[in-house]
């Protein structure tokens, strides 16, 4: 960390000035009264997905074909794993307080909900467009060229799979002024009663899909609850951390759930898809968690360097969410160029493969880095004119573009 001499506490090395320069600029341009801990637990949530997509996903080279593939399916006792990197719950909390929040300010200034809506979908759809164009022109030369269908469907799937965070995000954020009061019990219940009978009295599969909006609307729910500042006593995040542990040990050991948070190919039932009972309670489980550290993440992004990086990371929300998974299929792409490598195309079902794809993950990083200079200025928005503010320095509207009070970037 920067100390007043200008050197990294944790090596020693000196900061250049330019870039010391800007952390304190980002530091001093950010409001006293932001809540730095929103939007550190953002950047944790997507530093979760991104990381466990680019460990848990596989893409094995058989036979000129690419198939996906999971480690959790041959060595089960990594099965832990998912329970650290499977954020989304995280990302649905702090959605829904962000934007009941920024609501509130939004009529508080005047403004209407169409104006208020308009502004939250360009926020979160903008950078969509160039995902699908950049997708669609792949998609069109790879068949074209004779690839083999099945590749081109796994690589197409596995590229737009972002996509269904964002469709059920929208969702729940148009209906935000309806939901600022509800008990998150409610769907909570929903989720309930769609498992029982799904799985309890023999149900159709296709009503679990109902569980894709109660399930998120559940952690949703709750950031809406921590907006009317019902969760600020430590006693809520433990309440919800031992209940929601509790029980989805419960469901796992004697309802017989899946133990895996993320889908795993090949199984018959996926706790992800769509949502399950055990997803939603270990979803409120680790909005406990979250809760309870909000107070350490505030402390800790009181050191400019970090909050920089924070704030960077919600700048980026969107890009580095929506091209991740396109990263770790260009890196694999080009690789076969090489012959089957470990870790990128051979069956994730050893220690060596865990090794290898650990080696690749800071090549998947360049990559991305690539994505987001190629594709961020979607989020970002268009260069200025020389001598007007980036965003970047007018810290004071916060990640994302928000003004105080109003919601961060998704």
């Amino acid at each position: 960390m920067p100390d007043p001499t200008g050197t990294t506490a944790l090596t020693g090395t000196p900061v250049p000035t330019g870039l010391r320069s800007a952390i304190h600029r980002v530091d001093r341009s950010t409001p006293a009264g932001r809540d730095r801990a929103v939007d550190a637990l953002r950047a944790l949530a997507i530093l979760g997905v991104v990381l466990g997509h680019w460990l848990v996903t596989a893409l094995v080279a058989d036979g000129g074909v690419l198939r996906t593939a999971s480690p959790l399916r041959y060595m089960p006792w990594l099965t832990p794993v998912s329970w650290v990197f499977q954020t989304l719950a995280v990302f649905f909390l702090v959605g829904g307080h962000v934007a009941t929040k920024g609501y509130a300010s939004a009529r508080a200034r005047g403004t209407t909900y169409g104006q208020w809506l308009r502004t939250r979908m360009g926020r979160l759809l903008r950078p969509v467009a160039a995902v699908l164009t950049l997708w669609a022109v792949a998609t069109v030369c790879l068949l074209v060229s004779g690839a083999d269908f099945r590749t081109v469907h796994t690589l197409v799937k596995l590229a737009l799979s972002p996509l269904w965070f964002l469709v059920v995000f929208a969702g729940l954020t148009a209906a935000t002024p309806l939901l600022t009061r509800l008990n998150p019990l409610w769907p909570l219940a929903v989720v309930l009663h769609v498992d029982v009978i799904r799985f309890g009295l023999g149900g159709p599969a296709w009503l679990g899909w109902v569980n894709l909006a109660a399930g998120w609307l559940v952690p949703y729910a709750l950031g809406a609850a921590w907006t009317r500042g019902e969760l600020e006593r430590p006693r809520a995040g433990r309440l919800l951390l031992g209940g929601g542990a509790a029980a989805t040990a419960a469901l796992v050991m004697w309802a017989g759930y899946p133990a895996s948070m993320v889908g795993v190919p090949g199984a018959a039932v996926s706790n992800l898809d769509p949502p399950t009972l055990a997803a939603v309670t270990f979803g409120l489980a680790q909005c406990g968690l979250a809760l309870l550290l909000r107070e350490p993440l505030r402390r800790g992004m009181r050191r400019p360097v970090v909050w920089a990086g924070t704030a960077f990371a919600n700048l980026s929300a969107m890009t580095i969410f929506l091209w991740h998974q396109t990263s770790l299929m260009a890196v694999t792409a080009l690789g076969l160029f090489a012959g089957r490598l470990p870790g990128l195309h051979t069956t994730p079902d050893s220690l060596v493969w865990v090794a290898a794809r650990t080696a690749w993950l800071p090549v998947f990083g360049c990559a991305l880095a690539l994505c987001w200079f190629a594709f961020g200025v979607h989020e970002r928005g268009p260069r200025r004119l020389a001598g007007r503010p980036s965003r970047v320095v007018r810290v004071h509207r916060g990640p994302g573009g928000a003004a105080p009070g109003e919601a961060p970037r998704a």
